[in-house]
């Protein structure tokens, strides 16, 4: 058993990495996140000393594990994983009550996940937790002398920055300004003209979904609408006996409803909006679409398109 930083945070590392390989609206990526997410807290603490992982014991057993000097034979416990949050909360100047709370709450529902019967993420979406998730990795990171970008990546660390920039009252008061006003005037309609806004509207989410747009309902009307992010993380890719399935995680940034046009911009405004669950875009491919192949249906015109220009006449000729 290790209780040294460099191998927690490492495997903290790990963890995330297969939690972001997965959807995110999938219970596996909180899963995997929760996980990472107490590795990172204990390698935190153990940046001070790994002694203080070790479960105090009266005969200092634990202790002397973690000073490398206990029985090979003896049995190893750290301390759990409420200990380490309130150590994180006493070392950590900038790790205040909030945070562990915070920390507290997804790491409880991986505990729920693991030990009972109920789907613990399938009822705690990413939009709930995510925010607070990137703001106490970015603190147990830099106590460490670590970074968001030592421990995600560029592409991860670009989301969590956007996610953590400050969302002004201003925002938040002009998002639920804007989506009354554009209630108010919907609701203004006659009947006949509400129903023909909204059919016309989510035939139109229809079609958009099929060029990467996700369906949402607009929060002023009520009607079918769209939204649209930015790709982040690595592909996702499935490959199949007849075709390719290709899946990117989408960072929502934009939404428009043509019914009342509405329009809201910014993963803030979003969030203000209860529209910023993140989703995963899905697009399947055939082999020959994905690898650039020829399909075997189209050789033969190909072929003879090759030979009605020469062949390899004009390089032999050379």
């Amino acid at each position: 058993m290790s209780w040294e930083r460099e191998p927690l945070f490492t495997k903290a590392k790990l963890f995330f990495e297969k939690g972001f390989d997965e959807d995110k609206e999938s219970p596996f990526f909180g899963l995997w996140c929760a996980m990472g997410l107490e590795l990172l807290a204990r390698s935190a603490v153990a940046h001070v000393s790994p002694t203080l992982l070790a479960e105090p014991d009266p005969s200092h057993q634990n202790l002397l594990h973690a000073l490398n000097l206990g029985s090979a034979t003896g049995k190893k416990k750290s301390l759990i994983t409420a200990q380490v949050l309130f150590l994180c909360q006493n070392l950590i100047p900038s790790f205040t009550k909030d945070h562990s709370k915070i920390s507290s709450a997804i790491i409880n529902q991986r505990n729920e996940e693991l030990h009972t019967g109920s789907a613990a993420f399938e009822d705690y979406p990413t939009s709930l937790w995510i925010a607070g998730f990137y703001k106490c990795c970015k603190i147990l990171c830099e106590f460490q002398g670590e970074s968001l970008n030592s421990l995600f990546g560029d592409d991860i660390e670009k989301e969590a920055n956007l996610i953590l920039s400050e969302v002004e009252e201003e925002v938040v008061g002009k998002t639920h300004t804007s989506i009354a006003a554009h209630r108010k005037v919907f609701e203004s309609k006659n009947q006949k003209d509400r129903d023909k806004l909204a059919e016309e509207s989510e035939s139109n989410s229809d079609k958009l979904a099929y060029r990467g747009y996700h369906r949402v309902n607009c929060p002023a009307c009520g009607s079918l609408a769209t939204i649209i992010g930015e790709p982040y993380g690595k592909e996702n890719i499935e490959t199949k006996i007849d075709e390719i399935i290709v899946r990117q995680s989408i960072l929502p940034t934009k939404f428009h409803c043509i019914a009342c046009e509405l329009k809201i911009s910014g993963y803030n405004a979003l969030t203000a909006a209860n529209l910023s669950n993140h989703y995963t875009r899905r697009t399947t491919y055939s082999p020959e679409e994905y690898f650039n192949l020829i399909s075997p249906d189209d050789y033969d015109a190909i072929s003879e398109k090759f030979h009605e220009f020469g062949g390899y006449d004009e390089y032999n000729n050379e």
